[in-house]
């Protein structure tokens, strides 16, 4: 997936996205090869979830400082 399909990507559902791939990863019979692959976009969907939680309290902080929020 990339940064643009992240970026978009509702957090709920990419948390969802990370149950799955904690799953897979649980998975005794995935590759050394596969497992670090999906490690990779497990990795990538939790950055992306930490920028966006990350702008929302940025949010949060100018709603409480102004009254008023104002779009990043």
């Amino acid at each position: 997936m990339n940064k643009k399909e992240l970026e978009k990507m509702p957090l709920k559902d990419a948390f969802e996205s990370v149950e799955a791939i904690m799953e897979q990863l649980r998975d005794d019979e995935l590759s050394l090869e596969d497992a670090f692959a999906v490690y990779k976009d497990g990795m990538e969907l939790l950055k992306a979830c930490s920028e966006k939680i990350d702008r929302v309290e940025k949010q949060v902080q100018v709603l409480e400082e102004d009254g008023e929020v104002s779009e990043f």
